[in-house]
């Protein structure tokens, strides 16, 4: 017998309890060689003190399985409590959220019975990082960051993935016909890891537009990448539009660690009734044997619940009187795959995991980059409610040389020297400066010293540079 491979398990909050039973319950009789640790997590941990919802204990045990099954928890309402997910990806470099999104048809009711895609989204980086900032009474900023290090990461999986898997194409979605610099790069990177991969077809959407085409017609995508934002979103459609967002599991995946978990809520509402749906954390346990190398058993879970669903032995969430035969609480749905456990289903596409395959790919690291950079100007933002001919005005009577004042923009918006009286503005305006060749940091330092001696309310600078001649900001 193999060694059994230590796990961390949270119960979480909410219906978090009953489902974590159910899964580990068909764990169990499956045969799945995992030895158990628990840890508290979630709202108690929150409302007792811990604004993350995670004590040093539970990260003692995170770092030292590197595996984490994790229930849904309860986030309390009001300010100052950070998303437990987040923390945990950042914190442990859970670079990929992996999201499996099929359809059941005809035994879970859908509008896209040939659905079968898996969803990669980017996981550390975009406006995720909750960097925001409250810049005037009437503007506040968030931050939204891409690297080329953490684009090559998530890229390279996704085309790693559908090799693994025996998947033929690799979508990529971005919005970068407005964000040509950040999801610019992501596409780019796209690009150039796809190259390295011409067994797979690749093609890229406009987030807009690919949204509705994977809405009305998913069968058309196989695996898709995205950034952060993208991802989280689609994810959660794909979930829902085939079948049920109950019945979704997600991977979390890093280089030293991994957490798998549902997709879905706690839903406090419906805890201790026997109700919840424990698919998805199922579904959530065999993405989670497969990373520790236990193909056997992830197929015989995996298999007998499909045989379940197949037999129309649902609970009360995609119970339907036209395709179920009979309804089942959370600990019933379990018992019922366990006994299920070394069939197959007849209709629906049984799977082995045992064939394809097994390594796991290396992590390329990011290849350096040789540039020449260079500081040529700098955007200055301003608190005013002056008219915009007043702040200019008042801008151009101070010593700016070599930076000369060149434009001025509201929400994005040019409003100075040129623009239409017809522009609403707000209390925030940019100042874009630039010299005619290079500068020193000391020479926006010193206009800085200018600008505030004035009594103009400077709120943010931000450096404008060439890479390689070429101009690296938005126009």
């Amino acid at each position: 017998m193999s060694k059994k491979h230590l796990i961390t398990v949270a119960d979480g909050d909410g219906i978090g309890p009953e489902i974590m039973e159910a899964a580990l319950h068909v764990l169990q009789e499956a045969g799945a060689q995992i030895e158990i640790e628990k840890v508290v997590i979630g709202e108690k941990l929150y409302l007792s003190g811990h604004p993350t919802g995670i004590e040093e204990s539970a990260w003692d045990s995170l770092r030292k399985t590197k595996v984490f099954l994790k229930a849904p928890i309860t986030t309390p309402q009001g300010g100052g409590y950070r998303s437990l997910n987040v923390t945990i990806r950042g914190a442990l470099g859970l670079y990929a959220n992996v999201r499996p999104c099929a359809s059941y048809s005809p035994f879970v009711q859908t509008k896209h019975p040939n659905m079968d895609l898996v969803i990669i989204r980017e996981n550390e980086e975009d406006l995720y990082t909750g960097i925001e900032y409250q810049q005037t009474p009437e503007v506040c900023q968030a931050l939204k960051l891409i690297s080329r290090p953490g684009s090559e990461k998530i890229c390279r999986y996704a085309f790693e993935y559908a090799r693994r898997f025996g998947r033929k194409k690799v979508t990529c979605f971005t919005k970068d016909n407005i964000l040509k610099l950040s999801d610019g790069l992501f596409h780019k990177v796209f690009e150039e890891i796809g190259e390295e991969y011409p067994d797979i077809e690749k093609e890229h959407w406009i987030i807009d537009i690919g949204s509705a085409k994977l809405a009305d017609t998913p069968e058309a995508f196989d695996v898709v990448v995205l950034p952060n934002l993208y991802g989280d979103i689609l994810s959660d459609i794909a979930a829902q539009i085939s079948g049920s967002v109950g019945l979704a599991g997600s991977a979390n995946i890093g280089e030293k660690g991994a957490m798998f978990e549902a997709i879905h809520g706690s839903a406090p509402r419906r805890a201790g009734q026997n109700i919840a749906n424990p698919s998805g954390l199922m579904l959530a346990s065999v993405l989670m044997l497969l990373h520790i190398h236990q193909p056997d058993v992830a197929t015989r879970i995996h298999n007998a619940w499909l045989k379940t669903i197949e037999e129309g032995i649902h609970t009360n969430d995609i119970y339907n009187e036209k395709t179920s035969r009979e309804k089942v609480g959370t600990l019933e749905f379990a018992k019922a795959v366990s006994q299920r456990l070394g069939q197959k289903p007849d209709t629906l596409t049984a799977v082995n995991y045992e064939t394809g395959a097994k390594e796991e790919w290396a992590h390329h690291g990011s290849k350096p980059i040789s540039t020449k950079r260079e500081l040529i100007g700098v955007d200055f933002y301003f608190y005013s409610h002056d008219p915009v001919e007043t702040l200019a005005q008042k801008v151009q009577e101070l010593p700016t040389s070599p930076l000369k004042l060149t434009r001025i923009t509201n929400r994005g918006s040019e409003v100075w020297p040129a623009g239409f009286p017809e522009t609403f503005c707000v209390d925030h305006f940019r100042c874009r400066f630039l010299a005619d060749g290079p500068i020193k940091p000391q020479t926006i330092a010193s206009l800085y010293h200018r600008l505030a001696d004035s009594g103009l309310d400077v709120i943010q600078t931000a450096n404008l540079y060439t890479f390689d001649g070429h101009p690296s900001f938005s126009k």
